[in-house]
């Protein structure tokens, strides 16, 4: 860690901070529409239709079974030729970005389908019994009794998959997504320094996560209290 070139990173900090931003971006993006969308599927998994059952259950197989580099490769070369095509997009027009955020929100709704399909059935069933002697339909039992408790409960594990969201947004390189670990890399290649730029990029995620890692820890605590 002494042979890194601290002044060298710090030449090289807007491109570094360009690039987390874009981890950042990818990151959250992810987190947000895969919790959206993992919230519909898994509503689909409990309720009593075996039609939208068996649908949530063949999308969480499907896309819990394809490696995230294979899926992002698929998307690098699907999606930007379906939105040029639908939306008549210049052939331009770089659409990387859109289709790496395409890919992780479609993957971590299946990882967080099945996170608050398991918090919903952790809840006794008299949560349900209560919620339709007071007169409410399924949905309003869901909205207002079931998902509040369900995320109470499943919080520390989703926090924590959150930070396995921000580690994997490294694996954009392979469609030359311009993200932190890319132009760590790029920049130790250009000043002859890979490893040192590796070690540090290394660092950089370290650090992040093990301050995200803490947090959890304490809401954890704090929802167990």
């Amino acid at each position: 860690m002494l042979d890194i070139d601290w002044n060298m990173i710090f030449q090289s900090r807007q491109l570094l901070l360009t690039g987390m931003w874009l981890t950042l971006q990818v990151t959250v993006v992810a987190i947000l529409a895969g919790l959206g969308f993992g919230v519909v599927l898994a509503a689909m998994s409990v309720v009593r239709v075996p039609l939208l059952n068996w649908l949530a259950k063949m999308y969480v197989s499907l896309f819990r079974s394809i490696p995230l580099v294979m899926l992002l490769l698929w998307f690098f070369l699907i999606v930007p030729q379906v939105l040029k095509a639908v939306l008549n997009i210049s052939p331009s027009v770089d659409i990387r970005l859109i289709s790496a955020m395409v890919a992780f929100s479609l993957l971590e709704a299946a990882f967080f389908c099945e996170i608050i399909r398991a918090g919903i059935q952790s809840l006794p069933a008299g949560q349900f019994n209560a919620a339709k002697a007071l007169g409410m339909n399924w949905a309003q039992s869901m909205r207002l009794i079931i998902l509040p408790q369900a995320f109470r409960k499943m919080l520390p594990i989703t926090l924590t998959q959150c930070i396995v969201i921000f580690q994997d947004t490294s694996l954009v390189y392979v469609i030359a997504l311009g993200d932190f670990f890319s132009r760590a890399k790029s920049v130790g290649e250009r000043d002859g320094t890979l490893i040192q730029m590796l070690l540090f990029a290394g660092l950089t995620y370290w650090v992040i996560c093990s301050v995200a890692t803490i947090l959890v820890k304490l809401v954890q605590k704090k929802s167990e209290i």
